[in-house]
């Protein structure tokens, strides 16, 4: 379910931003709004970023095989890191450059009034998207009972997260844009159209770096979070047999895969047998509570510290 809400969302931010995309250009090549063609970028940056989180969804679903025991779940933050990096490159990267021209040269002025209709509606189609995806966000952090902003930061599906962000910066883009070309059509010149276009280039930067600083976290190996890590410690010490755990560590590899590895100290008095059959009872336990716990490897571990001294 989660998968589905995700692809329709990127589905729907991507078709707005086409959409968005070509009437921004038209705008900004029949009004000579440096920052109007920025947003331009932006929106065909957003629309390519849109192809590689829904090829992201798509190979993430494969099923584990022998070359990927653990399954294909670590693409989704692959292809969401080129897609930070789309944005730093296309849109970050032209926006600098009209910027700099419109503050260097003196362009042609056109009418600005395509341009601010378009400002209008985009703000709109961009507004719509950002919504769905508050809305599915708000759903499934409901679902994992954590705040909205915590789940964003640390559990929401990668393609969600990007379509978040790039949508919010839109919206800032938005009116940035419209800001610089407005002060632009009162005062005359290309001044304040320019600086709209680096400020765009700026929020960009910041968009793109966060996005990747992000998706990198999880390509080396982040933990789950800390609220999962106590509370499975706090099931697995429960279980019957177990003496205390000795060491616990996580890995997620996908918004709905984590990995649990733990040593335990186990009672004394249980013999082979009861062992296999604590680590069953734990394990089954463990995912019936928590059932993102996809593997779960248990390391039966004497405590050293309640070792007589020799």
């Amino acid at each position: 379910m989660a998968d589905d809400d995700s692809t329709s969302t990127v589905l729907v931010a991507g078709g707005a931003n086409l959409l968005i995309a070509v009437a921004k250009l038209v705008a900004g090549l029949a009004s000579g709004s440096s920052a109007m063609l920025s947003e331009a970028a932006h929106s065909i940056g957003d629309t390519m970023n849109q192809v590689f989180l829904m090829a992201s969804l798509r190979k993430s679903r494969k099923p584990a095989d022998e070359k990927h025991p653990f399954g294909y779940g670590m693409e989704r933050y692959f292809w969401s890191l080129l897609a930070a990096v789309g944005i730093f490159v296309l849109g970050a990267g032209f926006s600098a450059y009209q910027g700099i021209s419109a503050l260097t040269s003196s362009g042609d002025e056109g009418s600005p009034t395509w341009a601010f209709v378009v400002l209008g509606c985009s703000f709109l189609f961009e507004g719509a998207s950002f919504v769905k995806g508050l809305v599915q966000l708000r759903r499934n952090a409901a679902d994992s009972d954590t705040e909205m902003t915590t789940h964003l930061r640390h559990e929401a599906d990668p393609a969600l997260r990007a379509v978040i962000w790039e949508d919010g910066a839109a919206l800032v883009g938005l009116l940035l844009a419209a800001t610089g070309l407005a002060i632009d059509t009162v005062r005359g010149g290309r001044t304040f159209d320019g600086i709209a276009s680096l400020a765009i280039a700026a929020l960009l930067v910041v968009v793109a770096y966060g996005l990747g600083r992000t998706n990198q976290q999880y390509l080396i190996g982040k933990a789950a979070p800390r609220e999962l890590r106590e509370a499975v410690a706090d099931a697995i010490r429960d279980a019957e047999g177990v003496d205390s755990v000795l060491e616990l560590m996580t890995m997620r590899f996908s918004p709905d895969e984590v990995l649990v590895a733990a040593r335990v100290d186990l009672a004394d008095h249980l013999s082979p047998e009861e062992i296999e059959l604590a680590a069953d009872e734990i394990e089954r336990s463990v995912r019936e509570q928590y059932p993102e716990v996809r593997h779960l490897f248990l390391d039966p571990t004497p405590d050293r510290a309640e070792e007589p001294a020799r």
